[in-house]
């Protein structure tokens, strides 16, 4: 019974340990400083 259990928890955490880095760490930022950030723009540029 012990040997199931063991196997059982093993191949349950093999399976399931992938899917915790599955996560959204926040909300997309651009890299650099906020000032020189251009994006998003309008395309094409306005007259």
């Amino acid at each position: 019974m012990t040997l199931r259990l063991l196997i059982g928890l093993a191949l349950s955490t093999a399976l399931l340990l992938p899917l915790a880095a599955c996560g959204k760490k926040g909300p997309p930022r651009q890299p650099g400083p906020e000032d020189k950030i251009i994006y998003p723009r309008t395309y094409p540029a306005p007259d």
